[in-house]
């Protein structure tokens, strides 16, 4: 008589929880009805994410390294983890990876949070359909404004400001929030914050809280180190919080000895100190390793409890409540158009010294030498020294883009896409900012003493001495005079140049066309 088939004991895989790089929370929705018994999870290193832009060596490992924290950390709760490790598959971008699994595990249906790159989103998207598999889209719990709310709020408006939308939702939250009025009877303290240093600096510096690469991380950079060598940047000065641990321990450190200070210093630059009085927590932010509830909740207490300043609280609330979660609205919003949208018609290739910081202008070689050995400038040298000299020299804006996000180590495009091509480039036209952010060297000699050490001089706009912004910011005005010199907020900056004659318009047009072919090629 035949024997009947052995039935598995293995119950079929009923769900797929898809993580990526920079979902590593803990407490995502993703996870609130996993079953160990019936689900498992699939993350996967691949090739791909750290080349479809010549990625910085750190940025790769910060992700690397994340992901791997991660793992380790669900394997410990005695859940299922299907890893990818970059080295033990061949498998060239995640859609191809996660096809090989599709077709290997069969689940019963895919969840996942919705991607922070509108490329692997549709990329994931098409394997799914191509599997016939149902995906659950989770929500996003991390940020404070779901993007169904944030198109909610921006629909019908003729223009979309961040002062608005940062009101909006400091009421709706009940941040710094006195009733229906703002705490300390104004929404902003610009005019105690964003001084600069004066001529003795910023003096001795409390220096932020560091965290040793420990096995995992060190295992990933030699990784890093070994299979992107010819990638941009360095390594040896890796020391980022890649565990919410860490985080914590971080956003502590911050609060304690940098917030004080934050408000009133946020916007200054001094030659070789990259981190001043700044977080360092884009990193885990961007990542999900720590709430931008529990870092504004953090910065709140602390004035509660005066051990800050309301102006400096307020200053930092505005970047993680309103610029981040303003940025991230409008890119979901925009995209997939957002991508190549260039309203001042910028057609100049990206200088060659943006990779190597092989140039003598010295605010530029800081803030990219201290790019290539960290990863990471604050938000006044990335707007205001790289992203600025890009914008009057007219370089094409998705180049732009694909420098910041190669390079950052909390780039995610996201968050990087809108603040480059939008408030730095001015690409959108108008969308993410009213009018560009364009200055002469004065606003940089204001804010630090990066030209005390150049052999330019941010006053001339002609001559050999003349400081390359200078003359570009006068030629930024004059190229694009007819779109702007009637503009509310830019008209008074456009007049300016109707008190040079001509003949100094011409030899500063010239100055800069000399200095686009000597930087460009003819």
């Amino acid at each position: 008589m035949p024997t009947s088939p052995r039935r598995s004991s293995t119950p079929p895989l009923r769900h797929l929880h898809v993580v990526l790089g920079d979902q590593l929370d803990r407490d995502s929705a993703l996870f609130d009805d996993f079953d160990p018994a019936l689900d498992a999870v699939w993350m996967a290193e691949v090739v791909e994410e750290s080349t479809h832009v010549w990625s910085h060596k750190a940025r790769i490992a910060v992700f690397l390294a994340g992901m791997r924290h991660f793992d380790a950390d669900l394997r410990a709760r005695g859940w299922t983890v299907h890893y990818r490790a970059l080295e033990a598959h061949e498998a060239p971008d995640l859609a191809a990876a996660l096809r090989e699994d599709l077709t290997r595990l069969k689940p019963q249906g895919l969840r996942w949070v919705r991607p922070g790159d509108w490329r692997v989103w549709q990329a994931l998207k098409v394997e799914a359909e191509a599997a016939a598999l149902t995906v659950s889209e989770c929500p996003d719990r991390h940020f404070l404004c779901d993007i169904e709310d944030f198109a909610g709020w921006a629909e019908g408006r003729k223009e979309l400001r961040l002062e608005f939308f940062y009101r909006w939702l400091r009421q709706r939250l009940d941040v710094l929030m006195q009733g229906r009025q703002p705490a300390g009877g104004q929404w902003n303290f610009d005019a105690e914050n964003r001084e600069s240093f004066d001529a003795r600096g910023p003096g001795l510096l409390p220096a932020p809280l560091a965290f040793p690469p420990d096995a995992i991380t060190t295992e990933v950079l030699a990784l890093v180190a070994r299979r992107f060598a010819d990638h941009p940047g360095e390594l040896d000065a890796f020391d980022w919080p890649l565990t919410p641990t860490q985080a914590e321990d971080a956003l502590e450190d911050f609060v304690r000895h940098r917030l004080p200070l934050f408000g009133r210093y946020q916007d200054a630059m001094w030659t070789d100190q990259p981190w001043l009085y700044h977080s360092r927590l884009s990193v885990a932010l961007n990542l999900k390793l720590i709430t931008p509830a529990r870092v504004v909740e953090a910065a709140v207490e602390a004035w509660r409890a005066g051990q800050a300043p309301l102006a400096a609280v307020e200053g930092f609330v505005r970047q993680i409540l309103g610029w981040r979660e303003y940025v991230r609205g409008l890119y979901w919003l925009r995209m997939p158009g957002y991508l190549e949208e260039n309203a001042l018609a910028a057609e100049q290739p990206l200088p060659a010294f943006y990779w190597t910081g092989d140039t003598d202008m010295q605010c530029l070689k800081q803030a990219i030498d201290q790019t290539l050995r960290f990863g990471y400038a604050h938000h006044i040298q990335r707007l205001m020294v790289t992203g600025l000299f890009a914008l009057m020299l007219g370089v094409r804006p998705r180049e732009v883009h694909e420098w910041y996000l190669a390079v950052y180590v909390d780039a995610v495009e996201w968050v990087e896409l809108p603040n480059v091509l939008g408030m730095s480039q001015f690409a959108d036209g108008g969308v993410m900012a009213s009018k560009p952010y364009c200055a002469s060297g004065k606003y940089i000699q204001r804010m630090g003493n990066y030209c005390s050490g150049c052999r330019f001089k941010p006053e001339l706009a002609v001559g050999e001495r003349a400081c390359p912004f200078t003359t570009l910011y006068w030629d930024f005005l004059e190229r694009h005079r007819e779109r702007f010199a009637r503009h509310p907020r830019a008209a008074l900056q456009w007049r300016s140049l109707e008190r040079l004659d001509p003949a100094r318009r011409q030899e500063i047009g010239e100055q800069a066309a000399r200095l686009r072919e000597q930087l460009l090629g003819p």
